[in-house]
């Protein structure tokens, strides 16, 4: 009895390692067969061939009127105060000086002036 339940646990094992594996090879076979049978380029062909670019492009050009877009993507926007929002949330005289702290001029100016000296 126990090498009878032995052998059925043996077999239950090794259906479940070896079909995966099986399984996985069966996929890449068939996957492999289906796209030999296609040709990708020629159907790529065939459906640009059946779209008039320049005149679908054109008819949706002639959909839109953009200037009428522009305009009311224009109206809805209030420049001058966006600007001012803007400039107060900004202390550029606090960023200016972090910048000018950072920079170490005068190093900056002896490195050109050595490399002015070496290329003459």
């Amino acid at each position: 009895m126990k090498r009878t339940a032995l052998f059925i646990l043996t077999a239950a094992i090794a259906t479940v390692t070896v079909s995966p594996a099986f399984a996985a090879a069966n996929f890449r076979e068939l996957r492999q067969e289906n796209l030999d049978k296609v040709d990708f380029d020629k159907l790529h062909q065939e459906n640009l061939d059946k779209a008039d670019f320049d005149k679908l492009r054109q008819e949706n050009l002639d959909k839109a009127d953009f200037d009428k877009l522009r305009q009311e993507n224009l109206d809805k926007a209030d420049f001058d105060k966006l600007r001012q929002e803007n400039l107060d949330k900004a202390d550029f005289d606090k960023l200016r000086q972090e910048n000018l702290d950072k920079a170490d001029f005068d190093k900056l100016r002896q490195e050109n002036l050595d490399k002015a000296n070496e290329a003459q």
